[in-house]
């Protein structure tokens, strides 16, 4: 009941309070709508801005050509865009390192290989854990190495190569992506399969180790296939032997290195999609629904057979096989580094 006015201005006193309580109401008003302004922007779906792939090579190489590939059909389905930023150095540690240092937003990506989130593991004390302080988004496929000469070196064929560097031990010059990266582990097991010595020369990425190759500054590389495909197709380089169980579908000419002459050598590299720790897990699961949409699309699979990189298969497509392989891969490669006494250079 309204209070008596103890002046006795009934009408005075009702025209306040009406004064007032619109007053009130209006308050309430602005302040339900400013919360419901606020709750609708932290109800935004992932992703509202754009996001940052980081690529630990320099641009050019097959991680980089792979992540702006994938970068592009991401950004059809996740609605922004994708930035590149390349951060080489050190096989990549650099680059996983500050992906390592970023904020657990879904804002940060991590692309890289078996190099730069497994085997870097066992070369270097890093100042982060591979295997801990990144989650696991997607496992997305592997591809062989090849082995690929300088246009005028004097072999043609595996055989004729390692005749010569039988002939001529400690003279000829491999570019290597980074020392420990799987180019260098693989150039160490085919010294050890064909008895032979040569020279290692580590870069800061295949791109610059490839225009090496391609001035005549180094005599070979055995690095990732997706790599030499344009310098194949403009015949710049004298292209071997695949290290692959199978011939390249984008290049069936190439033998593999067990058809050329060397039986039971195989190796490859493989990619994988990382956050930081601790990123939540609505938006790893974003992630990981959006690039196993990607890697089914028939044009990005199409892309994927032309670069010689096989798609993971759907079952092994979760952050948690992602997780369990690189443990494994770890456990086996780990052991290896430190019984051929790689140092860091």
């Amino acid at each position: 009941a309204m209070p008596k006015n103890p002046n006795g201005d009934g009408a005075r006193w009702l025209a306040m309070s009406d004064l007032f309580s619109r007053r009130w109401l209006a308050s309430m008003a602005v302040a339900i709508i400013a919360f419901g302004w606020v709750g609708g922007l932290a109800a935004q779906p992932y992703p509202i801005r754009p996001i940052t792939m980081i690529v630990p090579f320099p641009a050019g190489g097959a991680t980089d050509t792979l992540a702006r590939f994938l970068a592009e059909n991401m950004r059809e389905r996740l609605g922004q865009p994708i930035i590149i930023e390349n951060v080489g150095g050190a096989a990549g540690t650099i680059g996983v390192g500050r992906a390592v240092r970023s904020p657990a937003d879904g804002y940060t990506l991590s692309i890289g290989t078996s190099t730069t989130h497994m085997l870097t593991g066992g070369l270097y004390t890093l100042p982060f854990d591979l295997l801990r302080d990144l989650e696991p988004i997607i496992y997305i496929g592997s591809e062989p190495l090849l082995l690929a000469a300088r246009k005028d070196f004097p072999a043609n064929d595996l055989k004729g190569l390692i005749a010569y560097l039988k002939a001529n031990p400690d003279k000829v010059s491999v570019g290597i992506a980074g020392v420990g990266a799987t180019g260098h582990l693989a150039g160490i097991a085919f010294q050890k399969a064909t008895s032979t010595k040569f020279q290692f020369v580590p870069y800061r990425g295949n791109a610059p180790a490839m225009q090496d190759l391609l001035a005549g500054q180094i005599d070979f590389m055995m690095e990732p296939s997706s790599n030499f495909k344009s310098l194949i197709a403009t015949d710049s380089i004298k292209p071997i032997a695949v290290t692959g169980k199978a011939r390249l579908r984008s290049s069936p000419n190439i033998p593999t290195v067990e058809e050329a002459g060397l039986p039971g050598f195989t190796a490859s590299l493989w990619y994988g999609l990382w956050v930081p720790k601790d990123t939540p897990k609505d938006i790893v699961e974003k992630l990981n629904v959006t690039l196993r949409e990607v890697l089914a699309d028939p044009t990005v699979r199409k892309r994927f057979d032309d670069l010689g990189i096989q798609i993971s298969p759907r079952d092994r497509q979760s952050p948690e096989a992602l997780r369990v392989f690189q443990k494994v891969e770890a456990e086996r490669w780990w052991p290896v580094i430190k019984a051929s006494n790689i140092k860091m250079e």
